[in-house]
């Protein structure tokens, strides 16, 4: 099953986040099966590649708690498919 969740990169205290497409058995540092958007909490951006993010999410990847909540913060992601994928 894939996952779409956080991989954390950066030092101590300067932490940053890639969204990554991953197999769930996987660890967090594992290796991954697409990169598909960046997070950083500390300056509050985020960078978001929605066309993989669609595809991945069309062969059944299911986002994690924070990923969902960062897509549904996205107002383009809310504007591109807002009847196709259900974020509850």
């Amino acid at each position: 099953m894939l996952k779409l969740r956080l991989k954390r990169c950066g030092r101590k205290q300067r932490v940053t986040y890639r969204i990554v497409a991953i197999d769930v058995r996987s660890r967090r540092e594992g290796r991954d099966l697409g990169k598909v958007g960046f997070y950083d909490p500390i300056k509050n951006q985020t960078y978001l590649n929605v066309p993989a993010i669609l595809d991945f999410l069309e062969r059944g990847a299911q986002p994690t708690e924070t990923v969902r909540d960062i897509l549904k913060q996205s107002a383009l992601f809310n504007e591109l498919c807002p009847n196709q994928v259900k974020l509850n």
